[in-house]
């Protein structure tokens, strides 16, 4: 499938939320099949389809070799501890950027697969990271958002001395 072109920061559609996958067909899996093979070539670890400008519901996941890729249709968050924890975050559209945000260690997730089975998963560590971040940008709301101000400035500046080279 072809990788196709990533929407980069600051582009307005990263703020859009995402409508809810209702076709479960071949169009669907060609989707996933693009974002798997855009997510590669980027490099990252997980991408959903606002990132390449499609506005439904779908994220692919492939944390390491033996979690292989996963697709996860419609997610929600069902719960999340108390307990949080910090990991470095960044974005397949803004590459070179990472920084430190905080959320809950562990989660429960419903989501459905590619044929429309709902399924639920418990997550923690790197996983309850990426299912945050990913859901976070279905819902309009890029990593930087979860930043303070001034690193969140920052970030921003740091990105747009990448960009000028």
């Amino acid at each position: 499938m072809p990788v196709r072109a990533i929407i980069r920061y600051p582009d307005p559609r990263l703020k859009a939320v995402a409508a809810p996958v209702s076709v479960f067909d071949a169009g669907l899996s060609n989707l996933a099949e693009d974002l798997a093979d855009t997510m590669r070539a980027a490099p990252g670890i997980g991408i959903t389809a606002p990132h390449i400008g499609v506005g439904l519901r779908v994220v692919v996941l492939a944390l390491s070799p033996e979690f292989g890729v996963r697709t996860y249709v419609n997610p929600r968050i069902l719960w999340a501890s108390e307990e949080t924890g910090r990991h470095d975050e960044g974005s397949v559209s803004m590459p070179g950027v990472v920084d430190e945000v905080e959320r809950p260690a562990r989660i429960r997730l419903a989501f459905q697969d590619l044929d429309g089975v709902e399924r639920e998963e418990e997550a923690d560590g790197l996983l309850a990271v990426c299912h945050q971040h990913e859901i976070d940008q279905l819902d309009g709301i890029f990593w930087l958002q979860r930043l303070s101000r001034l690193k969140r400035e920052r970030a921003v500046k740091r990105f747009e001395k990448l960009q000028r080279g």
